[in-house]
């Protein structure tokens, strides 16, 4: 639910969550959609523009990608994960931002699917997000509405998360309402799992704060196990993932009594 009433306030955030679903929009499209004329989409991307939330095109306009990546577009892990499944990264992670309410505190964890939900919250208002990831921190800046906590900690570079034992002790400072973590794998036996031993104790931490307990993982990664447990399957109250996990994937986890949610 959101705090904005008026039709101009409306449609600008509908359009701002077909933009975060897909990526890049047309005027036509949304003039059809929205049953006005594409003079008024025009009006609506200009605001939206001016707000920091898009870059118009010629005919549209397209999400804008944060300044911040620039220095590491050659040397980081992150942006050669970022690249992969985007589309899918893209709707996780507004499905998940629709789970989270006005007013609550969450955690989001270091990783590229967790970034694309921190991208989406766009339309949440008064929230405290705490989180161990610096570029996550970054883009939500801008938000005087929000509060960022970060936690402490050594950095991690390639996937600019802070891990070390000052990061897990700072976030044992904060309970939330709802984590969302990111995996290398998760399992129906082994469960959530990552490639990165650091990473993986202060997810740990993070998930021991929270009351409402979220894995956002795409397709690919389901039935498969990374080398350090993050948790067991039976710690994660809900998977959100993509419509690319067929029923035969997410079979397991089903018998084994985990909520699924498929964007």
């Amino acid at each position: 639910m959101t705090l904005n009433h008026s039709p101009e306030e409306q449609r600008a955030q509908r359009i701002l969550r077909e933009l975060l679903r897909t990526g890049d929009i047309t005027v036509e499209q949304m003039a059809k959609v929205f049953e006005v004329s594409p003079s008024t989409i025009r009006r609506d991307l200009r605001l939206l523009e001016r707000a920091g939330h898009l870059r118009r095109t010629h005919g549209g306009a397209v999400l804008v990608e944060p300044s911040l990546y620039e220095p590491f577009r050659h040397v980081s892990s992150f942006g050669e994960q970022e690249q992969q499944c985007v589309g899918e990264k893209r709707r996780i992670g507004l499905a998940a931002a629709e789970m989270i309410a006005n007013g609550e505190i969450v955690s989001i964890g270091a990783g590229t699917t967790t970034t694309q939900v921190a991208r989406s919250i766009r339309h949440r208002k008064n929230l405290t997000v705490v989180t161990n990831a610096v570029n996550i921190a970054m883009e939500l800046s801008h938000r005087s509405d929000l509060k960022i906590f970060m936690s402490g900690g050594f950095l991690s570079a390639d996937w600019f998360a802070l891990v070390g034992a000052a990061a897990i002790h700072s976030v044992t400072e904060m309970f939330v309402d709802k984590i969302f973590l990111g995996a290398d794998g998760i399992h129906p036996e082994h469960g959530l799992t990552t490639n990165y031993p650091d990473q993986a104790a202060i997810h740990r931490q993070m998930l021991k704060q929270a009351r409402f307990k979220i894995a956002v993982v795409d397709h690919r990664k389901l039935g498969m196990t990374g080398t350090t447990l993050i948790c067991p399957l039976h710690e994660i109250d809900l998977l959100i993932t993509d419509k690319g996990a067929s029923q035969k994937m997410l079979s397991p986890f089903l018998s084994k009594g985990l909520r699924v949610h498929k964007a």
